[in-house]
This record gives structure tokens, C-alpha cells and sequence, in this order.
């Protein structure tokens, strides 16, 4: 996409199965991507359990807010 001027930063959340979730996550560890248990990022290197299902945030390249979660 092109587009004039800067892009506002954006949050995506996406709600994968378990097995994507650890596909995912192996590949985030393997890059040596800095990933966060809470969108605060006040938990870095963690995996927010809290409602039951596994939760991590990281950036991508253009520094968007990703999030892969699974269900509680």
C-alpha cells in the first residue's frame, strides 16, 4: 500500500489455535524478537495465562503492535 505522510501506528490481535500459537511464538524466539505478556509492555519475555489461553504482544518491523492469542 502506498500512502502520503505517516502511518499511525496500529494494534492487530489475532486468535490462533494452540498450534499456531507455538509455530508462532518459535519463530518470534528463534528471531530474537522482544515479546511481552501484557500490551503495557511491563512483562517482557513472559506469556500472559491469565484468562486461561496463552497471550504474547510484540512489534513488527514498522513497529505495529502484534498480539497471537489462544482461547481460554
Amino acid at each position: 500500500m502506498d500512502a502520503q505522510g505517516d502511518v499511525a501506528l496500529q494494534h492487530y490481535a489475532f486468535l490462533v489455535s494452540d498450534d499456531e500459537f507455538d509455530q508462532g511464538f518459535a519463530r518470534i524466539r528463534a528471531r530474537n524478537l522482544t515479546y511481552w505478556a501484557d500490551p503495557y509492555r511491563r512483562r517482557p519475555g513472559e506469556v500472559n495465562t491469565d484468562d486461561g489461553g496463552r497471550r504474547i504482544y510484540f512489534e513488527d518491523p514498522s513497529r505495529h503492535f502484534l498480539e497471537i492469542f489462544t482461547k481460554g
